[in-house]
């Protein structure tokens, strides 16, 4: 018998829109001047550019390098084809790679990031996870040395009321709910949000016994992971609008639904240089923006007569300050840059969450067993997460082990500092020292050392992943090019420190004794990957440094700390020296976070929205999301995504992407 079933989340009717999206403020040419300039219309800044325009009297650009992705609109909302036919290494993927990395056996590492309006938001997993109020804490400590009053903007009950601010959620039915374990917790989310949050509308029952394995190993069910505590094991919230099964993304979400005058947004636009008034010899002010279509067209100014707003990524918003002479001047003056705003930070304390997966065969239903069926029912399209886990290390590696790990990491700042720091500026040590320290006492507390999760896409074959969430291995992304159309040089030092190597051994370790339990011995078969003859320590490391990728989390390269810590960016997301440029996206997170980053970047983009409007016209309060919920309600067609694809070309052949199926 079929151990699956279709499940409606909630009694919702299909919706049935237009087949391609509405262009909602999308224009052919920019005017000459806007309050507000954004370049970067990815998650971040249509949000930030929807929130703002709420304001009649406020003008708005959005530049985005990427186009609008109407003509590849089915490969976006539907949730399944983003591991078989989604745009990972299309047009609307970036396609970034890392330098060889020598931790990794000089495995050069590839990085999708979304080319397209919507960015990462129209591309990526779906997972909405989010941090730990224990991290967010410390995220708040950093800055408020700087600025007690602005840090409350970044406590946990205002990020909290932030991401709830964006998202409309809908729990899950009584019969998926004890289907797969799934508990409601309603009162942990928003309500009247732009953003849809959800569950797929089908599951398994592998799901169920995933968590009753971790269960048996010590690793509780987590019934509310979204209200400040996410360790535990879990069925992770999914970005889906249960109204017609589709993707619920930054475009979908904050900019179809609006119609407004004072909104433009220019698709296939490059930010290439922020121009600047230097005649305040305190902080720089920005006048406007350069943009071109492409590499050798002949760019174009747009004057703004706010604030510019960067929200082009952990790689786009640092590269965009470099090439405008803002960042370490030894990087800027090797490659002819003018260095207006000798600022060290920028670029630096790259953080990603690095892991691998761990494969068996299978002789039961799964997704891509399904799908190379003939399934194709609206509610099977949208099955694209089941359940993790955060795994604290104390569980997987035992106290004492912990505790040898945390001291060592500890008394050794100062030499990895010296060490390890990619740079030679004492500030930028200083917030190395900063985040090492942070993700060092991370270790013995009741946070996600590990994430483990369970993957159903493949045909014949299940998984699972693990991933370090607290890596302390820090690099640096930094031009070598004047132009924005040359791709950064991008460094994350993967297992440089050398305390991140156990902890990632522990976690395949314990993915393993999951495997193997009593609970999944119905489910998981022969493991294929690493296999039964990688046992010893030895053996688990030369598998995981020639395994690993990336879990598509960077961040942190324009980093919220005191200047002298190596930070870009205060408390309001201002960038040091300057009077009116701000940074707002994930690049700005100081520490390492345990989730999937597209939860706490709504978060930011929500907060960054608020202090600006506060700052112009008073809208808002100090430190606080404006209300619980409430978003763009304009028109009637809301967040409908366009038609539903009808069936499931092109999915059947889903091994390839099993590494691919945790991004943000």
């Amino acid at each position: 018998m079929r151990s699956s079933l279709a499940l409606a989340l909630c009694a919702l009717p299909l919706a049935t829109a237009s087949a391609s999206h509405s262009a909602r403020g999308i224009v052919d040419a920019a005017d000459d001047e806007y309050d507000f300039v954004i370049v970067g219309g990815g998650l971040a800044g249509l949000v930030i550019a929807s929130r703002l325009s709420e304001d009649s009297n406020t003008t708005v650009l959005v530049l985005e390098a990427g186009g609008t992705g109407d003509d590849v609109a089915d490969r976006i909302n539907t949730p399944a084809y983003t591991y078989s036919n989604g745009l990972v290494k299309s047009d609307y993927d970036w396609a970034y790679t890392t330098t060889a990395q020598s931790g990794i056996n000089n495995h050069a590492a590839s990085w999708p990031r979304g080319k397209v309006l919507g960015g990462s938001s129209a591309i990526n997993g779906l997972y909405i996870v989010r941090p730990s109020e224990i991290e967010v804490s410390a995220w708040h400590d950093i800055i408020a040395e700087d600025d007690s009053d602005a840090a409350e903007y970044w406590t946990w009950d205002s990020l909290h009321a932030a991401m709830n601010k964006a998202e409309t959620y809908t729990p899950a039915s009584s019969d998926l709910q004890s289907l797969a374990t799934i508990s409601d917790d309603s009162d942990d989310h928003g309500s009247n949000g732009p953003l849809h949050v959800s569950y797929p509308g089908y599951s398994f029952q592998a799901v169920s016994d995933y968590q009753s394995a971790l269960n048996s190993l010590g690793v509780e069910h987590n019934p509310s992971p979204d209200a400040g505590q996410n360790v535990g094991t879990f069925v992770a919230t999914s970005s889906i609008n249960p109204a017609n099964w589709t993707r619920s993304y930054s475009r979908s979400a904050y900019i179809d639904p609006i119609s407004r005058d004072n909104l433009h947004i220019l698709p296939n636009a490059y930010g290439t240089k922020i121009n600047w008034d230097t005649g305040n010899s305190d902080n720089l002010t920005a006048t406007g923006v350069d943009y071109s279509t492409d590499y050798g067209v002949s760019s174009k100014t747009v004057n703004a007569k706010k604030e510019v707003i960067l929200a082009g990524g952990v790689i786009g918003s640092p590269q965009l300050l470099m090439v405008s002479g803002v960042g370490p001047s030894d990087v800027l003056s090797s490659v002819g840059v003018e260095v207006v705003n000798d600022l060290p930070g920028v670029g630096q304390h790259l953080m990603d969450h690095l892991g691998s997966a761990i494969i068996y065969s299978t002789s039961t239903d799964t997704a891509g067993s399904l799908l190379a069926n003939g399934e194709s029912s609206a509610e099977f399209l949208s099955f694209v997460n089941s359940a993790t886990a955060y795994v604290n290390l104390t569980t997987m590696m035992g106290g004492d082990a912990v505790s040898t790990l945390k001291s060592s990491a500890t008394s050794a700042l100062d030499d990895s500092a010296s060490n390890l720091a990619p740079s030679s500026d004492d500030t930028v040590k200083e917030g190395y020292k900063t985040i090492q320290q942070f993700s060092a006492n991370m270790m013995d507390q009741s946070v996600g050392g590990i994430e483990l999760l369970l993957n159903l896409m493949g045909n014949g074959y299940v998984g699972i992943t693990a991933a370090i969430q607290h890596p302390l291995s820090q690099g640096r992304i930094y031009i070598n090019s004047s132009s924005v159309f040359e791709y950064p040089v991008i460094d994350p030092a993967y297992l440089s420190h050398e305390a991140d190597l156990p902890v990632l051994r522990a976690g395949f370790k314990f993915a393993r004794e999951v495997a193997t339990s009593d609970a999944l011995s119905g489910v998981f078969g022969d493991e294929s990957t690493p296999g039964s003859s990688v046992q010893s320590d030895d053996d688990w490391d030369a598998w995981i440094k020639d395994n690993v990728y990336t879990e598509y989390h960077p961040s942190s390269t324009c980093a919220m700390m005191p200047k002298s810590k190596g930070g870009v960016v205060d408390a309001h997301l201002r960038v040091y020296g300057t009077a009116n440029v701000r940074v707002a996206d994930s690049s700005v997170f100081p520490v390492p976070l345990a989730c999937h980053l597209m939860a706490p970047t709504y978060g930011v983009a929500e907060q960054a929205a608020d202090m600006i409007r506060a700052t112009y016209n008073g809208a808002g309060e100090s430190g606080t999301a404006t209300s619980s919920g409430s978003g763009p309600e304009e028109t009637s067609e809301g967040d409908n995504n366009g038609a539903m694809a009808a069936g499931p070309a092109g999915l059947v052949g889903v091994l390839a992407v099993v590494v691919a199926f945790t991004m943000m």
